[in-house]
This record gives C-alpha cells, structure tokens and sequence, in this order.
C-alpha cells in the first residue's frame, strides 16, 4: 500500500503527478483554507502534510497525526507551524527556502516604485475619467533613483533587493542581528548601522525578517516618529513585524511619507484605515505569486515529502534535530 499524503490546496499538477506516483495522495479540491478541524479530521493515517504558509499547523493538530512523519510547508516561512511540538514528536518540517528569493525581491520594488510614484492612484484617477489633461502638479510622487535605501534584514531577499537598488543609483545602508560579509558589503557599497540610525537616514524602508518573538512589532510608534517625515515603509516579510495601528496613525498623521504593504497583521484581515489612504499601496501577500515560482515552491515541497518517505533527511529540514 501507498504511503498516505494530505494536501491541503491544489498546488502546480506536474509536481502532484509525480508525488500520486509514490504515494496515496488526498487534496482538499476547494479553493479556500482548510480549517484546523477539517486538518485534524483528514490526518489521521496520513504519513506526510503539505501544508500552505496559512495553515495553522498547531500542537493539537500535529498530535492528531498519529502516522505523520512530515510536513512540508508550501512557503518560505513557517510561523504557522509549531516546530516545537513538531520536533517534540519527531516530525520533520520542511520549507520552500531560495526559488522565491528573486520573485519577492521584485515585488518588493513593485512597491517601492508603486508608493512613491503613486502608481496605484494614477491608475484609479484615469480609470474614473478624471484626467482632463497633463498639468504641472498631477499625481506628485517622490523620486527613487540617487535616495538612501535602508533593508532590515539582509538575508537572501534582503539581499536581492539591495542588489536591484544598484541600478537605481541608491546608497544601501541595513541591519541587522549581525555584520554580512565584507565581500557583499563591497560589492554593493552596503553600511551596516544600528536600526535606529538607518531609521533615520534612510528614504525607504524595507522589511525582510522573520516573524520571532523578538520581530514582533519591530517597527512601532517609536520606529515610525525616527524616520523621515518623506519616507516610506516597504512589508513584504510578515504583518505582524510592524505594529498596524501605530502604522495606520503615522499614515494619517504624515508622520512618513506612505506605505506599500504585502502583508499584514491579521490576514487577511487589513485595518479598514488602510483601504480609505492614499500613500499607501495594499497588495494580498502575492510576494510569490508568479506562474514560475509557485512552480518550484510545489517541486521543493514535494521532494522534501519524497526524500522523507524514502527514509531520507529532506533537503530543506528546519528541525534536523529529530535525526539524531
């Protein structure tokens, strides 16, 4: 018989073809999250989960699978997934690190360039019928080329989005937990600086943490009021990395310049402020929402689900601990 796999969403049908070869596989066809009840019920006798990133793949619902030995969650992050317990009862989790690094690293631009060119409002204006003309003062953005990056978190998106701010002639400052090499530091002409300092300086902001206890409102009241009354805030990380509320009353209040948002604090939940404002551009956490990449992201999950049903160590473990 079949090893058993849950699927909690229709992913890409090549990668699915080739996981119903070397396994029993059983998908929730309806095109909405699955909920936990609806998880636990159809766990038991399952030996692997794929999950997606908004799964909640709690503690209760992991000690439902009493035959699961994997789950491979369908995204980058796994905030949603109590790697705790998972490690507890010896259950692998895995990720879809790397094939979305350059997808999200675009999006991130999208907004970059979106917010300050009000790219957004100009689309609504024309769509309204009111643009009677071209006039000195229509739709003024802000200029992104020669301004001051500043990137919190210089990992692999960290990373890719400074390196596409080199052509727009950008200085890159960020921060970090830690200094990145010397060689990544000189080839983008990168200054490593104390958060508060990059708050400060930089004209845009742009997050690339994980979701921890210590992101959690990482950019609060405090945050906002140190940067500059013409900046603006980029999130393409996780919503909860940035206090909403504290946003939404520096939005109102101009403390900064505007937003662009993929994500936030109560998916998909958006504080109803959010959608009346103007300087802010609101997008539905689509970070790796392409054709290619969502591709790959179903390839990396199914052959972590592959390599475990063979006995192997999946090549994206995030809790290699239970091997030992």
């Amino acid at each position: 018989m079949k090893p058993r796999v849950l699927v909690t969403r229709k992913i890409s049908e090549n990668p699915l073809n080739l996981l119903r070869e070397r396994a029993e596989v059983h998908i929730h066809e309806e095109d909405r999250p699955m909920t936990a009840q609806e998880i636990m019920a159809a766990l038991p006798q399952k030996v692997a989960l794929l999950s997606m990133g908004g799964d909640p793949i709690s503690a209760k619902i992991l000690e439902t699978g009493k035959d699961l030995k994997l789950v491979a969650n369908y995204a980058v992050g796994f905030d949603n997934i109590d790697l705790a317990a998972a490690t507890r009862l010896k259950i692998a989790v895995t990720n879809t690190p790397d094939v979305l690094t350059d997808t999200t690293a675009d999006l991130t631009w999208a907004l970059i360039l979106g917010v300050a060119r009000r790219v957004a409002e100009g689309d609504r204006f024309v769509r309204a019928g009111k643009w009677v003309g071209w006039k000195p003062g229509l739709l003024l953005g802000s200029d992104v080329h020669g301004k001051i990056l500043g990137v919190i978190g210089m990992g692999r998106i960290g990373l890719a989005v400074a390196q596409r701010a080199l052509g727009f002639n950008m200085k890159i400052f960020y921060a970090d937990i830690q200094r990145t090499e010397q060689s990544i530091e000189e080839r983008l002409q990168a200054r490593f600086l104390p958060l508060p300092d990059l708050l400060r300086e930089s004209d845009f902001i742009t997050l690339h943490v994980p979701w921890i206890p210590e992101t959690t409102h990482l950019i609060g009241p405090e945050e906002l009021r140190q940067m500059k009354k013409s900046a603006f805030l980029i999130n393409t990380s996780r919503g909860p990395v940035v206090d909403e509320r504290a946003l939404v009353e520096a939005l109102k209040s101009r403390v900064i310049a505007g937003a662009g948002l993929d994500v936030f604090e109560q998916e998909p939940r958006v504080a109803p402020e959010l959608l009346q404002m103007d300087n802010v551009l609101l997008l539905p956490h689509i970070g790796s929402a392409t054709f290619e990449t969502r591709e790959k992201m179903a390839w990396v999950a199914v052959n972590n689900i592959l390599a475990g049903l063979q006995g192997e160590i999946p090549p994206n473990i995030l809790n290699p601990e239970i091997y030992k």
